[in-house]
């Protein structure tokens, strides 16, 4: 892994605020994570869950606010930052195979037109092996099943030896199975210093894995241990007042319920 700046925290976020021509998508958004953190993040759709991680890797330009990885400006520090998005947002008709996709994890390290090294190789080679895609590294994604699409998209990220790990939605769409292997990758990288923050429905994921948790309906409801901030109340609140609780795997997944007629 990176070797991390033990006197900086991984991820400094103050003040942040965004907003999409006349809609604030956050709003005053401050916390912290340090070395070795799993943060999950939770909140409804359209809550501004997305957009956060985005603005962390410099790819949305606040309206005020900052964000510091290792004590450097978010677009200064990019090659430190490993970030997995929604399988949605991804072109799975894209002729490359899952090697390829690793690979591109060096990228920002390397830069996009500079042929791969060997080192790069062998870190995109290692990425596969720790997500156990290997065997499939000569096949196309289009070929792949949804966990295994999940896994290259992992790859990818762990190929830059990432100080702090980004994730959209991990869970979703994943098997029991295919979960607990990711929660398995999440602490051995917790255990080598990285910090993750993911987003995520799924409430009992972050009780059981996350040491922290931020609630989010566009303005941060709250941030903590889950087991003191996840209460009835801090839920109405963030998740407005028709939370919608689907209990389903023995997990428990919070939603924003709409009546009838509701907007």
């Amino acid at each position: 892994m990176t070797q991390i700046n033990a006197a900086a925290a991984v991820l400094e976020v103050t003040g942040l605020s965004v907003d999409y021509g006349r809609r604030m998508a956050l709003q005053d958004v401050t916390f912290t994570v340090d070395r070795g953190d799993v943060v999950g993040i939770i909140g409804p759709n359209g809550a501004g869950k997305s957009t956060l991680l985005k603005a962390i890797l410099g790819l949305v330009k606040p309206l005020a606010g900052a964000v510091s990885i290792l004590g450097q400006p978010a677009l200064a520090a990019r090659k430190q930052v490993g970030y997995v998005p929604q399988q949605e947002q991804v072109d799975w008709d894209f002729p490359a195979t899952v090697r390829d996709v690793a690979l591109m994890g060096r990228y920002a390290g390397r830069g996009l037109f500079r042929r791969p090294t060997k080192e790069d190789k062998e870190q995109a080679a290692a990425a596969l092996e720790r997500v156990k895609m290997y065997d499939r590294r000569n096949a196309l994604i289009g070929e792949l099943s949804g966990g295994q699409r999940r896994r290259v998209l992992l790859a990818r990220a762990l190929a830059g030896n990432p100080a702090l790990l980004l994730l959209d939605e991990p869970m979703a769409g994943l098997d029991a199975t295919a979960q607990h292997q990711l929660l398995d990758i999440f602490s051995d990288l917790q255990e080598e210093g990285a910090a993750i923050v993911f987003s995520t429905h799924d409430l009992s994921c972050v009780s059981s894995c996350a040491g922290k948790c931020l609630c989010l309906h566009c303005q941060m409801v709250a941030f903590g241990d889950p087991e003191e901030i996840l209460t009835e109340d801090v839920l109405n609140e963030t998740f407005g007042a028709h939370l919608l609780l689907v209990h389903t795997d023995g997990h428990a997944y919070a939603y924003q319920h709409h009546r009838h007629g509701d907007a």
